[in-house]
């Protein structure tokens, strides 16, 4: 698991859908992720996104939090932080690796 930023993409302008942060299950290759009940699927076909819900086909943009904030391209969004993921989060910004990610 990795803490993850995530944002909705559907239905919403350039960087403007509702973000978070928050654990995120992927499988071992990296193809399908799974987050808050949701099983996200990658695809590199949609212009704005890189992992599609395989339910109700909503796209999201998954990439792993910056320390400066600026998570988007366009827009700067304040994610919502899970409270699982707080801890890990802070500790982010205040300059400590995430966990899993201690060597890159």
């Amino acid at each position: 698991m990795r803490v993850m930023f995530v944002q909705l993409k559907t239905g919403y302008d350039l960087d403007k859908g509702p973000a978070w942060i928050s654990w995120v299950r992927f499988n071992r290759t990296w193809k399908t992720a799974h987050w808050h009940g949701k099983t996200l699927h990658r695809w590199t076909g949609m212009s704005d996104a890189n992992f599609y819900d395989v339910q109700t086909h909503e796209e999201y943009w998954l990439s792993g939090p910056h320390r400066d904030r600026a998570d988007t391209r366009y827009g700067n969004p304040r994610p919502e932080v899970d409270g699982d993921a707080r801890d890990a989060y802070e500790a982010f910004l205040g300059g400590a690796s995430l966990p899993g990610r201690e060597h890159g």
